[in-house]
């Protein structure tokens, strides 16, 4: 009977102690990002261009100018069970492009901002937080060419992250893991802020056709743990000596 009341006794200590480490207050908080679903494209600051290797097919007398980029109506199915009223017509990121033969030929999609002269320049997008994937809706036209997503990490180096082959037809919703080893956070107050996305790469394979191709692109976003660079005192990070009046000399 001893033995038993000495048991109860122990777990209820035990409890006590857990319980207030239970309570403690879970510094993650993962949350799904939007970077673009192409919708409304003139509601933000920045726009998506194109760039293409030499051998891109350019036939002016017969107003044949590849590669060519529009916002063209459409989404994937899967998505339209999450549409409600009121919503934007849906568009998607459609790009057509032609080279003049076989071979290491690529293309890259990736954002471009104004840079306040009145000229656009490449812009990234700062990613918030701690990424852990990104993932985005691709259509493939059937074609043996290999999609990339590019990054930048917190140190300046750009990373190139493998997102599969398009020998598919139709949608397809692509996740790509971000590895644990990329740095996304600088400890130094000169370098880059955080990580950034700098756009779509597609490379044909060396004997694929390449007289004809289509892509488009959906519902760009990633998922991250927004609250694993923020502590006490974070936003002091950024203070500006210069802007402070009635400082020491």
């Amino acid at each position: 009977m001893k033995h038993y009341g000495l048991v109860c006794v122990s777990l209820i200590l035990a409890l006590c102690v857990c319980l207030p480490l239970s309570a403690q207050p879970n510094a993650k908080s993962v949350e799904t990002i939007l970077i673009d679903n192409f919708d409304v494209p003139e509601n933000q600051d920045w726009s998506w261009t194109i760039r293409a290797s030499k051998l891109v097919y350019v036939n002016e007398e017969k107003n044949e100018v590849y590669p060519k980029m529009a916002h063209i109506p459409g989404m994937p199915n899967s998505l339209q069970l999450y549409r409600v009223e009121g919503d934007p017509d849906p568009q998607v990121l459609g790009v057509q492009i032609k080279f003049q033969r076989k071979g290491n030929n690529w293309f890259e999609i990736y954002p471009q901002k104004d840079d306040g002269s009145g000229e656009m320049k490449p812009y990234e997008v700062p990613f918030k937080g701690n990424v852990n994937q990104i993932d985005f809706w691709v259509w493939g036209a059937n074609y043996l060419y290999y999609l990339d997503v590019l990054v930048r990490d917190a140190n300046g180096r750009v990373h190139v992250l493998p997102a599969g082959n398009l020998l598919f037809n139709g949608w397809r919703n692509v996740v790509v893991n971000i590895p644990g080893w990329i740095p996304q956070v600088s400890r130094l107050r000169s370098g880059p802020k955080q990580m950034t996305f700098v756009g779509f790469r597609v490379r044909t394979d060396p004997k694929e056709f390449v007289d004809d191709f289509m892509i488009y692109f959906d519902q760009v976003r990633y998922s991250s743990n927004t609250l694993s660079n923020i502590f006490d005192g974070f936003k002091l990070k950024d203070t500006d000596f210069n802007a402070v009046s009635g400082g020491a000399n």
